[in-house]
């Protein structure tokens, strides 16, 4: 499957939100889909599911129209939608049954999913006895009730432990290795770093950046060595650098330098005159900003 988000356009009042937002997302690869809070991410996603109505351009489903309805989708919103006043088991059986599917199915389907999460102790609780984190768990394992073919997940990691969000990260793997075609919405761009395999950055309603994270991550590191001395002296080592090499453009990055050599002849020259300075380095080797650096560089150029 291709789903294809094609010039997005809303507006709340005379305040336009989204300003014509377009990218792809396919199957057998998660898409992470980032901003920060505001950016446009939840109200693209509310168009995309019908909640909203955009006001101009498509979601295209394998070049068809986009009909959710029509569709197999487990939907995680941000603000969390279930009721705290009744049991887990029952709930979870009746948005099954909302979804399609048949009282035993559905049962069959809400059993799997919270013994899957570890919450079998809990099926006849009521949801506001559980901890937040439990909670959450509820939140999520209804997204994956009835085998959904598409996977639309909006803040999925908030209130989760690291064990449970690692438990969270394979399901979504297995998914995407199923050949889902899975969005995952967030403003926590490690866990999006570890999950997706291609990203959308999204600022104030634009798309700044979209396609392979991993090409995007060499192509934004292109040129640049990271630079890591043995000794920890970042400022001694930038200071010899400099001197040598005045062209260079040189920051400090978490215990490392960045050096931007701007082609490989410079990166032969440098490797040739650590060779013969001798000083001692811990590493010495090609740059890759993480998602972060990158999603505030691109900020940081549109500001």
């Amino acid at each position: 499957m291709k789903l294809e988000v094609k010039d997005i356009k809303k507006s709340f009042g005379e305040k336009e939100i989204l300003h014509g937002v377009s990218f792809e997302v396919v199957s057998g690869r998660a898409m992470g889909f980032l901003g920060r809070n505001g950016a446009g991410k939840s109200t693209t996603i509310r168009c995309l599911m019908d909640v909203f109505r955009q006001d101009s351009g498509q979601f295209l489903l394998d070049g068809q129209p986009f009909r959710p309805w029509e569709m197999r989708i487990g939907y995680l919103p941000e603000e969390r939608g279930m009721y705290q006043k009744n049991d887990v088991l029952g709930q979870l059986t009746y948005f099954a049954m909302l979804r399609g599917a048949n009282r035993a199915d559905a049962a069959r389907t809400a059993h799997y999913w919270i013994d899957y999460f570890g919450l079998g102790d809990f099926k006849k609780k009521k949801l506001e006895t559980l901890s937040k984190g439990n909670q959450q768990k509820i939140q999520i394992a209804q997204s994956f009730l009835n085998e959904p073919d598409i996977l639309i997940l909006d803040e999925p990691f908030s209130g989760l432990d690291p064990v449970n969000a690692q438990v969270f990260k394979d399901t979504i793997a297995q998914f995407v290795k199923e050949g889902k075609l899975v969005i995952f919405s967030s403003h926590q761009m490690s866990y999006v770093e570890e999950v997706c395999d291609d990203v959308t950055l999204i600022h104030e309603g634009n798309i700044l950046l979209t396609g392979d994270l991993k090409q995007i991550k060499q192509a934004e590191g292109r040129d640049k060595l990271l630079i890591t001395p043995m000794n920890g002296e970042l400022g001694a080592l930038q200071d010899k650098l400099t001197a040598a090499f005045p062209t260079l453009v040189i920051t400090q990055d978490r215990g490392s330098l960045i050096v931007d050599t701007q082609g490989k002849a410079m990166q032969a020259e440098l490797l040739s005159w650590f060779a013969q300075d001798g000083t001692a380095l811990r590493r010495f080797g090609l740059y890759e900003p993480s998602l972060a650096d990158i999603f505030i560089q691109k900020v940081g150029e549109t500001a």
